[in-house]
């Protein structure tokens, strides 16, 4: 996953409801009850944990039982201290109190609340990059020197390595071509890190990889759980006959589901897009551009999906006066850049979602060359009254014009070969006309129809077309 780009847009819920399920995380409740727990006989080690006597003490608190009582507890209290619910007040005596967040719980607003909930994210995900391992927590605990060559694990490629699975949850999660918000196969979500895109067939090797790596992020969603990032469905342990053996993949479609299945929460979106945006990439959500121009609007809505674009607009819409916004867009969707026709697509769309107030804007355009096609297509889906046909040149160029936004939009789209083939099929001499377009993109545009339409002699018609506009416009 590239941060060139911008990633698609996440459709966040209100803060005041992922306030209200941070809070009622497990990980988050436990780590705030500990802190009011806390007081000046409570004792730490050096490294800030709890000592070990208290530990019974803090499992009891949190209702914790069984062998790993003690070590919840003390994660718990790592997560307490981390989202600054503790504090320590004296090294030397290892005493503690009360944090300044821990206020914030209750009396500070969503977003810090959300903050609070944030660190201790991090503190979470960083847990599940650490493997289990005899003697690793007691050697920090205790200061001591790690080799972490002889532990065969390396921390960076580790953090890396869930980064990138969780990276591809969130883009999985909000691209529109996802589940759409389904639960994502545990194998495809490690596939999807390991296995190259020119991979038509995963090797043996590469297959070994993805089942190693599906056991380690069962374990690593298993702890990511109780913080609220995802709701999971843990891998079948019926599946290993030894508990030494990895389990192998899954044979088909029907026993999936058996190998672990993923969902990234709402609050889950909203903690990845923070940490996505920590990290430098473009994580834009619905609804950042409502106070923004419409040139913004349309140039931004250009790389979004159908359904974001028109949810981007409909708050960007809801904050304007229909006829001034109709005017704005109208204004913005001028030009004869590469981007030109997209922008022109997006402002029509946008305009399907204005009321017949908006007539006055349409018909102030009529006589503009870029504007006048969609400005007739509108006002004649209205029923609007005396909508002046358009010339025939207007309609080869809205064509034109319609085809390269869509080529922008989609790329080789099965949707636009049917335009295409529709196209060649409704108007006769289509390409002896459609050279002599006036058109930054009538070349391009030729060309495309000459490689997406299925026969080949209109193909060939296409391709000559092309030629013909591209000596024009180089004469």
């Amino acid at each position: 996953m590239s941060d060139s780009s911008p990633l698609p847009p996440v459709r966040l819920h209100p803060e005041p409801e992922l306030a209200r399920a941070a809070l009622s995380t497990p990980v988050l409740s436990r780590a705030a009850l500990l802190a009011r727990w806390a007081g000046p006989g409570t004792r730490v080690d050096a490294g800030g944990g709890l000592v070990e006597e208290q530990l019974p003490a803090a499992a009891e608190l949190l209702g914790l039982s069984g062998d790993d009582a003690a070590a919840d507890a003390s994660a718990a209290w790592r997560v307490a201290l981390d989202a600054g619910l503790v504090e320590i007040v004296d090294e030397d005596a290892g005493t503690v109190a009360s944090g300044e967040d821990l206020a914030l719980l209750t009396g500070g607003s969503p977003h810090d609340v959300l903050t609070v909930w944030l660190s201790a994210l991090e503190t979470v995900v960083a847990d599940a990059t650490v493997p289990d391992l005899d003697g690793l927590a007691e050697a920090l605990e205790q200061g001591g020197e790690v080799d972490f060559s002889s532990l065969d694990w390396d921390p960076q490629a580790e953090a890396d390595f869930l980064d990138g699975v969780l990276g591809n949850l969130y883009l999985l999660t909000v691209s529109e071509d996802g589940p759409a918000g389904g639960p994502v196969p545990l194998p495809a979500l490690a596939a999807s890190v390991l296995v190259p895109g020119d991979m038509a067939e995963p090797t043996n090797d590469v297959l070994q990889q993805v089942s190693d790596a599906m056991m380690r992020l069962d374990d690593q969603f298993r702890m990511l759980e109780p913080i609220g990032l995802v709701e999971y469905e843990p891998v079948d342990e019926a599946l290993m006959a030894d508990a030494d053996e990895e389990p192998a993949a899954p044979v088909d479609d029907t026993d999936v589901s058996r190998y672990g299945m993923v969902r990234l929460t709402p609050l889950g979106a909203y903690g990845l897009r923070a940490r996505l945006l920590e990290a430098g990439f473009q994580a834009p959500a619905v609804g950042e551009l409502a106070d923004k121009g419409a040139d913004v609007l349309l140039d931004a809505t250009a790389r979004f999906g159908q359904a974001a674009a028109r949810a981007e607009t409909e708050q960007w819409l809801v904050r304007r006066e229909p006829l001034s916004a109709a005017r704005e867009l109208l204004a913005a969707a001028r030009g004869a850049d590469a981007g030109a026709p997209l922008r022109r697509l997006r402002c029509q769309q946008a305009l399907s979602l204005v009321g017949p107030e908006a007539e006055p804007a349409l018909r102030e355009v009529l006589d503009d060359p870029e504007l006048g096609g969609l400005a007739r297509v509108w006002l004649s889906e209205r029923g609007a009254l005396e909508v002046p046909a358009p010339s025939p040149d207007l309609v080869f160029w809205l064509t034109i014009d319609t085809v390269a936004a869509q080529l922008a939009a989609e790329g080789n789209s099965d949707e636009l070969q049917s335009l295409v083939e529709g196209l060649a099929e409704q108007h006769s001499g289509f390409f002896a006309a459609a050279w002599r377009v006036e058109h930054p993109a009538t070349a391009d545009v030729l060309e495309a129809m000459g490689r997406l339409h299925p026969d080949k002699k209109v193909a060939k018609e296409a391709r000559k077309a092309a030629f013909k506009a591209r000596s024009q416009q180089a004469g």
